[in-house]
């Protein structure tokens, strides 16, 4: 690449990745680290869309622990949906919008939930969770059997070369110790 043309790469555009490119990066080859492709997750289905023509908005005094400032306001907000029948009580904050926007959408995932079932996004994000567990789980147990494994063959391997070597004798003052409970090594008298 000739100068100019290098020039022009570096100053399209006022985006961050362009700033921060020099003329040595854009010379070198792209170099991926990973062996395996990025695979995206897949995407969600679209959130359910709900009438408000089928919703009763009612604003409540909150309660349960915040002090005066709770009970005095109605900044609670309970949602009922006229369709399904399905009631939803929020008070999660001192804000009313919040409130109800944070009831409108838990409303909309029970509604999906009730109509779609196992396809819901709820559904799909417990499921895609709980399958994220289970393979560290088991990525875990694997890490731990190949310690122990590992550390198995140590021990025969270590015993295979100290066998030419006063073994027996180590042996015999292990399972004393271990039955008496006092340590009869060659430490010295302990105090």
């Amino acid at each position: 690449m000739i100068r100019s043309q290098l020039w022009s790469q570096l100053s399209r555009g006022s985006s961050t990745q362009n700033a921060l490119l020099s003329p040595y990066t854009l010379l070198l080859p792209h170099r991926t680290f990973s062996q395996t492709p990025f695979l995206p997750a897949k995407p969600l289905p679209a959130r359910l869309k709900i009438n408000d023509a089928d919703l009763t908005v009612s604003y409540l005094k909150g309660t349960g622990p915040g002090g005066q400032k709770i009970n005095k306001t109605n900044s609670a907000v309970q949602i009922i949906h006229a369709p399904s029948g399905i009631v939803v009580k929020c008070q999660a904050t001192r804000s009313r919008s919040q409130n109800e926007k944070m009831a409108r959408s838990l409303l909309a995932d029970r509604v999906e939930a009730r109509e779609k079932g196992d396809q819901s996004r709820v559904a799909l994000k417990a499921e895609a969770a709980r399958k994220k567990k289970a393979s560290k789980v088991k990525k875990a147990r694997r890490k731990y059997r190949d310690l122990e494994k590992g550390a198995e063959e140590g021990v025969s391997e270590g015993l295979e070369q100290e066998a030419d070597g006063d073994v027996e004798t180590e042996v015999e003052v292990e399972v004393e110790k271990r039955t008496t409970g006092k340590d009869t090594s060659e430490k010295g008298p302990s105090t």
